[in-house]
């Protein structure tokens, strides 16, 4: 999050009532809700997931075993089981 003067993006008009209620202080606009994203959809981390998990399903659906899997993916044995016995 970055700090930005709201001298420079607001109308005097508008700074002027927002200075009633806050003056001097730090305010956190959050993002609108169009705008919001769900996680790892900016960084690419779900679609990363989702083709790993993706990859695992179909190892195990080949025959390798969940001792395997876990050694080849670094995961937990657990994590492993939650992938390959998940409903996707």
């Amino acid at each position: 999050m970055k700090y930005v003067n709201a001298k420079s993006i607001f109308p005097v008009e508008l700074l002027k009532e927002i200075q009633k209620y806050v003056n001097g202080e730090m305010v956190y606009i959050p993002i609108s809700k169009e705008s919001h994203k769900k996680w790892g959809e900016s960084s690419g981390g779900k679609n990363y997931l989702n083709n790993r998990n993706r990859e695992i399903r179909q190892q195990f659906s080949e025959g390798m075993t969940i001792d395997q899997l876990s050694d080849q993916f670094y995961l937990s044995r657990d994590s492993i089981k939650k992938i390959v016995y998940s409903k996707k």
